[in-house]
């Protein structure tokens, strides 16, 4: 029997997935550059004569202790707006498995493959290094998931554009990233769970679910709703940010007759901007403050904890991803575009080592009761990702010219119509087209010609 046909690994997205993905990360791209920003002035918050009044209003309590919601600022911002974020991330992730590249499990078994290497690479290399050093292994979570907007904060600094297949390969790594991390959350730092409240939560799921289905529209009926399933979750010991992916999964991403656009896509398209652009980059002001010092960056490459918190995320994320991605390939018969080289997957797997919003949150959790080891490793996660994004930023570069082409290539548009040539090549239309464009362009060249003509006879004429 003839072998199968060979599958296409990182091949051509298809029109509307690519102006989907490209959407989404220019949303992103912003949010990145805010949250580099927001960043920034944490460290120069905390490393400054101002650090005691950044302390003071991060540690400042508010909220009704009767509903155990009487919290430190930097904990709102962990538990609270967190939740938008990962509100987006189950949103995205209910597209890719309903409309995207996921719903074909063919399709999606490398990426997920990939993401799963990437999550399980770095966690090792934690464990390995603790294990070694006598460190703490409650922290094997820490390196394990990639920062989307980060990483595209880093690919705008440097000036470089990936090949759409590229961009929609990171991104679908760090939606199946943000799900893994989640359960890691869910299932390994929930520890007193208090079942009425996280009753009260289900149900109240159930409800937010059935009016989704019965199509139920209105702020006013589901932003009340939205705060009261993440009280009643917060309040179970569960952390909140589950309830937010929840409630994400749930909507409908998919596009019945007469819309525009699914009721998931447009609620994303609505809450992107407010997840993007505030409440992620408030998350990294309070969270990412932390005492940079001479000893603080030693402790970094010699404590085993904060080692293996940036061994994992330079090597474990890119050993991991590039792994995950050569043996699934290798497994399922794929073939690599013609157009990229596994240099490129190398690359990337690299920038998906810049772990900073999600590694944070982990990191404010594993260590409770150890503020001093919970700065060090989050200081580790600053430098980690700082060092992924200078290895990602060298191994980008040196392919730079060729991604600048290919980009060049997706974007042409020489008829002006909307839509890219290279999805034009097989309608006759299309061709139509070019050829009267052609056609009135040969037509002015020839006109200049004879007038240029009739110019030189005049001049040569007699006077």
């Amino acid at each position: 029997m003839p072998a199968p046909p060979s599958r296409k690994f990182l091949g051509r997205l298809s029109l509307p997935e690519r102006t989907f993905v490209g959407d989404a990360l220019r949303a992103e791209t912003v949010g990145g550059v805010l949250l580099l920003a927001a960043a920034v002035a944490a460290l120069i918050l905390a490393n400054t004569p101002l650090s005691h009044v950044y302390e003071d209003v991060r540690d400042f309590s508010f909220g009704p202790a009767a509903l155990r919601l009487h919290l430190p600022v930097g904990t709102w911002a962990q538990d609270g707006l967190l939740t938008v974020f990962f509100f987006v991330a189950g949103i995205e992730l209910k597209r890719e498995l309903v409309a995207g590249e996921l719903r074909d499990p063919k399709a999606a078994a490398l990426p997920v493959v990939a993401a799963a290497c990437g999550m399980v690479a770095p966690a090792l290399v934690y464990a390995a290094v603790n294990a070694g050093g006598g460190g703490d292994l409650d922290g094997w979570a820490v390196p394990t998931a990639t920062d989307i907007a980060f990483a595209l904060a880093v690919l705008t600094v440097i000036g470089t554009s990936l090949p759409s297949a590229l961009r929609a390969f990171l991104l679908t790594l760090a939606v199946v990233d943000d799900l893994f991390a989640i359960l890691i959350i869910a299932v390994f730092f929930t520890t007193d769970i208090h079942l009425l409240p996280l009753g009260l939560s289900v149900a109240g799921l159930v409800l937010f679910w059935f009016l989704q289905r019965r199509g139920v529209r209105g702020w006013y009926v589901h932003v009340p709703l939205a705060l009261v399933i993440w009280g009643l979750m917060h309040a179970s010991g569960v952390h909140a940010t589950v309830a937010g992916v929840a409630m994400g999964l749930m909507l409908r991403c998919t596009v019945r007759d007469g819309e525009k656009q699914s009721p998931g896509e447009h609620i994303e398209h609505l809450v992107r901007p407010l997840s993007a652009g505030i409440a992620v980059p408030l998350f990294a002001l309070f969270a990412a403050g932390v005492t940079i010092s001479g000893d603080a960056l030693t402790d970094v490459f010699t404590t085993p904890e904060p080692l293996g918190v940036v061994l994992g995320l330079v090597a474990g994320k890119t050993i991991g991803v590039f792994g995950g991605s050569w043996l699934a390939a290798r497994f399922t018969r794929a073939e690599l575009n013609e157009d990229l080289e596994w240099a490129d997957v190398f690359a990337v797997a690299s920038l998906a080592g810049i772990g900073f919003t999600v590694a944070l949150l982990i990191g404010g959790l594993a260590f409770p009761g150890a503020p001093v080891l919970t700065d060090e490793v989050k200081a580790a996660v600053l430098v980690g990702s700082l060092v992924a994004a200078l290895l990602a930023t060298v191994l980008l570069k040196l392919r730079d010219v060729k991604y600048r082409k290919l980009y060049e290539d997706e974007e042409r548009d020489e008829d002006h119509d909307g839509i890219p040539d290279i999805y034009e090549m097989d309608n006759p239309e299309y061709h139509l087209r070019m050829a009267a464009i052609h056609e009135a362009k040969a037509a002015e060249h020839r006109r200049r010609a004879e007038a240029a003509a009739a110019r030189g006879t005049n001049d040569d004429g007699p006077a």
